[in-house]
């Protein structure tokens, strides 16, 4: 697939669903640059019933229509298995329905890059962290993540839970405190790849989870089914 002209610019959404909220974006991008052109924060528990508002907000504010869109840069995890869900549920639905190429990120690749290094963690809850090393990513407790060799690594963290497994079990670390990455960012992440025209195919687009869900983990065959 090839890229779009160095002077054209377009019209690009960034979702990001991964926490307890979100964000959302729309950024103008072309000529190797990207322009944000506004942001908003979705409710915790509530992102899925705001987006379309939110995006209808976006579009308005910024004099654009949905027709515009041609790029949808969606954050597809890892982080909360519902949120993850949401978003590229999202992406998946505004992308038929306007025609718009897909740039899925990873949360830890963007985490890494607000840190200027190459690791990072996330809280996963349950004495756990999703953590990216040399490009990896996967789901660490304490003793793995002391087999890591984390030590005298720079490891971006943006949440105290995080933080605080990352000083018991991997005190040589070297904690790079960033803030919480937004869809903005997202969109501006994946820059090169947009005008490069690497897009990603709807068809494989899917959540990182790194981690099954709660009903995976849980469920339980009912006595007279087994």
């Amino acid at each position: 697939m090839s890229a779009p002209a160095k002077n054209a610019t377009q019209l690009v959404l960034g979702v990001d669903t991964c926490g307890e909220g979100g964000t959302i974006a729309l950024s103008r991008v072309g000529g190797g640059a990207a322009r944000l052109l506004g942001e908003r924060v979705l409710p915790v528990r509530d992102a899925a019933a705001a987006i379309v508002c939110e995006l209808e907000s976006l579009l308005v504010a910024s004099g654009a229509g949905r027709s515009e869109i041609g790029v949808i840069v969606v954050v597809s995890g890892p982080g909360s298995f519902t949120g993850v869900r949401i978003g590229v549920s999202t992406a998946l639905g505004l992308g038929a329905g306007l025609g718009a190429k897909l740039v899925a990120v990873s949360r830890l690749e963007l985490l890494a890059a607000l840190g200027g290094c190459g690791e990072s963690a996330l809280d996963a809850h349950r004495g756990e962290v999703y953590l990216r090393v040399d490009g990896r990513e996967s789901l660490a407790n304490q003793d793995e993540l002391k087999r890591a060799g984390l030590a005298g690594r720079r490891v971006a963290v943006c949440e105290e839970a995080a933080a605080e497994l990352l000083r018991q079990a991997a005190p040589d670390a070297v904690m790079a405190r960033v803030a919480e990455p937004a869809a903005g960012f997202a969109i501006a992440h994946a820059l090169g790849r947009i005008e490069r025209g690497e897009f990603t195919e709807a068809m494989a687009l899917d959540g990182n989870y790194l981690r099954r869900s709660d009903a995976e983990i849980f469920w339980k065959m009912p006595r007279d089914a087994r």
